[in-house]
């Protein structure tokens, strides 16, 4: 799952250092970023987790740093984030990513321009320096700004990056059958000038990338809400179904059994309250034994409602 970060950030320090007359380099948009990777437990459970917090510059000379702090990992349940900090990352605060690369060999994207470029560089992590290279796609959103993101889905193995005693610790804990050894990986990675002389190629209009409400990448998020949640009427599962969800009551689903903190809650679910619940489960229904903690970005939870909107 690091890996694939170290590979997007490296891709988009080629395209963003070839830039010319920069008076300054590159920082990453933590916002706007997302790195996030796939786990399967019990042989047919699959979840999707995230690192939360990033951070990274590239310098006007191609010198690349970016740090992944480990304890925000997200896998949406309380006590497995403890446990993957302990005992898979061993308290460790971050993993650092590190790369030299050939400014030289590249032209400068025109805003909305693309393409795909290939990088070697180096991943350290728990006391490991592990060697990577991969293809990203690169499009230059504006003057300003870069996004990189995995061009192919990605895996790593849990061997290959020191993890397995961490691993087998958390299965044990957790009391499953198997967890898998090899994880699927995508990356999203947004970068911003932090000068003001970066300037693309001429183009008739500057690209900028819509981010709010959009449905299709709210069914991706929702990915994390499935195992739980349907949108088939009367289809309830570990989580009530969500037909029909929007004007509704907070306990109003036919046939689930909800808590009581719920049945309390005396909430109509407007797409406004539905936004504060996404945002903040536990704040909005204090006492919930959802283990779900919440969406951190806006743009997420825009994107989910449109999709909840469109499917309920």
């Amino acid at each position: 799952m690091l890996n694939s970060l170290f590979r997007g950030v490296s891709v988009a320090a080629l395209v963003l250092a070839g830039q010319a007359a920069l008076a300054g380099g590159w920082v990453l948009d933590g916002a706007s970023s997302k790195l996030a990777y796939g786990s399967i437990k019990k042989d047919s459970v699959g979840e999707v987790n995230s690192f939360e917090e990033l951070s990274g510059t590239v310098s006007k000379d191609g010198a690349v740093s970016v740090s992944i702090s480990l304890p925000s990992v997200e896998t949406f349940i309380d006590i497995r984030n403890e446990r993957m900090i302990e005992h898979v990352f061993k308290g460790a605060a971050e993993a650092t990513l590190t790369a030299q690369v050939d400014i030289a060999a590249l032209e400068a994207l025109p805003a909305a321009g693309t393409m795909v470029a290939d990088v070697e560089g180096k991943l350290s992590l728990l006391g490991r320096e592990i060697a990577v290279e991969t293809e990203m796609f690169v499009a230059r959103l504006s003057e300003r700004k870069v996004m990189v993101s995995t061009n192919d889905l990605l895996f790593l193995g849990v061997e290959d990056a020191g993890l397995t005693k961490g691993v087998d610790i958390l299965q044990e804990l957790a009391k499953l059958p198997g967890i898998t050894r090899t994880v699927p990986v995508t990356a999203r990675f947004v970068f911003e000038s932090d000068g003001d002389t970066a300037q693309a190629a001429p183009v008739q209009e500057e690209v900028e990338v819509a981010l709010a409400g959009d449905p299709a990448k709210g069914k991706k998020v929702f990915r994390k809400c499935q195992a739980c949640h349907s949108f088939d009427e009367g289809k309830n599962g570990a989580g009530p179904s969500l037909h029909g969800i929007i004007g509704t009551g907070s306990a109003a689903a036919d046939g689930f059994k909800y808590s009581s903190a719920f049945q309390e809650a005396n909430l109509t679910w407007s797409e406004d309250q539905l936004a504060a619940f996404l945002a903040d489960p536990k704040g909005v229904v204090p006492g919930n034994r959802m283990g779900f903690r919440g969406l951190k970005k806006d743009e997420d939870i825009q994107n989910v409602i449109a999709y909840i909107r469109q499917e309920s």
